[in-house]
């Protein structure tokens, strides 16, 4: 048997990939994080499988059914939301597997910033004002951040910033970010992507904290930070295609 750490997406459930929907529709125990994936998404298991949410139940719980899975010879969807390789704890899961010899395969999924970005009808990396993201989280109540990896020495970079688990610190955040950004600086806070009640509420640092406390927002929300996030019309076209700029696929073009 085999365990698959499948990607779900954000929250749409069109927004499966024909592999994840595939090896949902044909293994025979189901295991999903119900707080961040809709029912619509696992809808399509087999009618006789054992389709459990993991929201309640702990790492030991969740490796237990997968071991008795693999006893059965039953192959296992591990359902995570957005792509499993970000913030999906699967890594604590495969330790397991191994320890247990037990086969596992990962199947990504649609992260939520591309997800938002997408919702949003624009591109994050613009030519000459921004050419990364950085994909960060804030500790808060979760483990701890790596030596090095604090908003702060992130902030230096002045490129877009997507901010994880961090709607709750949005004070620090903003006094981390103004001295390196500007008050001016535009901010989206997108909430539950992908689900039916999506929302985009949009700010600068200096504002983004009263729009988010008027609005009640205290979870499932992802925050972008940077200039690429403001209405710019006077950045030049990149260079992918420019006539001028030949490369092996077009040569360049004759006077």
């Amino acid at each position: 048997m085999t365990v698959y750490f499948i990607g779900a997406g954000p929250g749409d459930p069109e927004l499966l990939t024909l592999k994840a929907q595939r090896l949902i529709a044909a293994c025979p125990v189901c295991l999903y994080a119900g707080s961040l994936v809709p029912e619509q998404v696992v809808a399509e298991a087999p009618k006789d499988a054992r389709v459990m949410d993991t929201a309640p139940m702990t790492l030991d719980e969740t490796h237990a059914e997968i071991v008795q899975a693999h006893k059965d010879g039953k192959d296992v969807a591990r359902v995570h939301s957005g792509d499993p390789s970000l913030y999906g704890a699967i890594a604590e899961q495969i330790r397991r597997l191994k320890a247990d010899g037990i086969d596992y395969q990962i199947v990504p999924g649609v992260p939520a910033y591309a997800a938002a970005a997408a919702a949003l009808g624009q591109e994050l990396t613009i030519p000459e004002v921004a050419q990364s993201i950085i994909l960060t989280r804030v500790s808060m109540k979760s483990t701890g951040m790596p030596e090095g990896e604090t908003l702060e020495n992130f902030a230096r970079t002045k490129t877009t910033l997507a901010i994880h688990l961090g709607i709750r610190a949005l004070r620090d955040i903003e006094r981390t970010l103004i001295p390196h950004y500007g008050e001016d600086c535009p901010v989206v806070v997108a909430y539950r992507v992908g689900w039916p009640d999506q929302a985009f509420f949009r700010g600068t640092l200096g504002t983004i904290r009263a729009v988010i406390r008027d609005a009640k927002i205290t979870r499932t929300a992802l925050i972008l930070v940077g200039p690429a996030l403001g209405e710019i019309d006077d950045f030049r076209d990149s260079a992918l295609y420019d006539p001028t700029m030949p490369h092996v696929l077009r040569p360049v073009a004759d006077d």
